[in-house]
């Protein structure tokens, strides 16, 4: 009941930025976006047939009653029809987002996995030729483009110049051995982008744990060093791990599987996003704006019941 009421009063509260968020994006993306009266009227309109269409449009409503609309449509999750193909926006969401999911979710758990046994091991040999050795791949993996990454990947694993072993683009997954294929190396991208930024930022979490006086204590009275990693140093360590862990989610679903699948050609919400906004597209742009809002605010609620899974000691209020 108590994780009940806490979800309850956590939604109440992501309720103003959940309208601050729709209302900046709406603002920005629809009100002040691109016209599309003219793109839909052939030369030489007359006053009348631009009147009509920006009628259909909405365009000659009144400010907030094209925001409540959008709030409407956020609450009922009824997006209309894409301004490109013609086909709902729910259909298309339906579609895409499983596959982002099923893009994204093993390079994301992989990069964190091994980004904390990667700090771990740096951590316990700090200063060592150990820890420099992988502070420095940190760095390094840090400073590459995500565009060369991607490349160079797809040369060593897909062309006939390399290995020529997996599928340079497309989805086409039917079982679990074509899903291997096809996820193998966008998975290994996301890996190696986001480990440098994993690694760094676990390993001075996990350092800053070990300079704390219950460490030390455990340490002078003989603690085993497996045990004093686990228990005493990576469990204390949870709290800002799980904070980074949590509010990757949102920005990995949208912005990391956007540039991958669209690199990749890989149909998932990502590339879909791409095309809506280089060709306007706003019914799929204010569903992801919306959705993503949403999310964010169930990732707030989701990261502070874990906070008290990993720590007794914190409460929910």
């Amino acid at each position: 009941m108590e994780v009940l009421r806490f979800a309850i009063k956590k939604l109440i509260g992501g309720i103003p930025l959940l309208l601050g968020v729709t209302f900046i994006s709406f603002l920005l993306m629809v009100y002040y976006g691109p016209d599309k009266t003219y793109e839909l009227l052939g030369k030489n309109p007359t006053t009348e047939q631009i009147a009509e269409i920006r009628h259909e449009l909405g365009y000659d409503k009144p400010f907030l009653v094209r925001y409540g609309d959008y709030l409407k449509e956020i609450v009922t999750l009824d997006f209309g029809y894409s301004d490109s193909t013609g086909e709902r926006v729910n259909r298309i969401l339906k579609r895409t987002i499983p596959i982002s999911m099923a893009m994204v979710t093993p390079g994301f758990v992989l990069g964190n996995l091994i980004g904390v046994i990667l700090a771990l091991t740096a951590a316990h040999f700090r200063g060592r030729w150990m820890d420099k050795l992988i502070m420095g791949g940190s760095v390094v993996g840090m400073s590459i483009s995500l565009l060369i990454v991607v490349i160079a990947f797809q040369i060593i694993f897909s062309s006939s110049y390399g290995l020529d072993l997996f599928p340079v683009r497309g989805w086409e997954v039917y079982n679990v051995t074509s899903y291997i294929q096809y996820v193998t190396v966008p998975t290994l991208v996301f890996i190696f982008v986001s480990l440098g930024y994993n690694t760094r930022f676990y390993r001075a979490v996990i350092v800053e744990e070990m300079e704390r006086d219950h460490v030390r204590t455990a340490r002078a009275f003989g603690t085993p060093p497996a045990k004093l990693l686990y228990k005493n140093i990576l469990k204390n360590s949870m709290i800002p791990i799980i904070t980074r862990i949590m509010f990757s989610i949102p920005l990995v679903i949208i912005s990391g599987s956007l540039v991958i699948e669209t690199y990749f050609g890989i149909p998932g919400v990502g590339k879909v996003t791409y095309d809506a906004i280089t060709t306007g597209d706003q019914p799929i742009l204010k569903a992801v704006v919306g959705l993503t809002a949403i999310l964010f605010v169930l990732t707030l609620m989701a990261t502070d019941i874990m906070y008290k899974m990993v720590d007794p000691r914190v409460s929910l209020k």
